[in-house]
């Protein structure tokens, strides 16, 4: 499978965009302090989220980025394809010339298993990821009230 650094990165950039854009923009130095990330690479992510339209930038001061849709039509296929990353297994990237210039035995195999990965993703939402997001920190909020009433 292909989901690179690039991919994780970009569907990270996007949850953090959803989650902090409350009070406006959200810049790339933001982001890449909050989630450990190399600024120069996250631009670069950015950049090709912002050209397909999954995100809106804002210039000065206080600019950044917001989602450029809503965050219940965005996918995370959406997301690691919109960064030139694809879901393949396969190891001829779906060319069908794995050995040596022939279809392995295997080919369709792992090409109907792509698909099913990439479904998986298609049914995932920036939405429903923050939505996640939010209950595992209502969780931990709660637990941590909970263990300060007991101290």
């Amino acid at each position: 499978m292909r989901l690179t650094t690039k991919g994780r990165y970009a569907v990270t950039a996007m949850l953090d965009i959803a989650l902090h854009s409350d009070d406006g923009p959200v810049s790339v130095q933001d982001i890449a302090e909050r989630q450990a990330i190399s600024s120069s690479y996250l631009e670069q992510i950015v950049g090709r989220l912002k050209r397909v339209g999954l995100l809106s930038s804002h210039r000065g001061p206080g600019g950044g980025y917001r989602l450029g849709q809503n965050a219940a039509d965005i996918s995370v296929s959406a997301v690691v394809s919109a960064v030139g990353e694809g879901i393949d297994v396969t190891r001829c990237g779906g060319s069908a010339d794995c050995q040596e210039g022939h279809m392995c035995l295997t080919h369709d195999l792992w090409v109907d298993l792509s698909a099913q990965i990439d479904g998986f993703l298609q049914r995932i939402t920036i939405a429903s990821l923050v939505d996640r997001q939010l209950r595992q920190q209502g969780a931990t909020s709660s637990s941590r009230i909970a263990a300060t009433l007991l101290n």
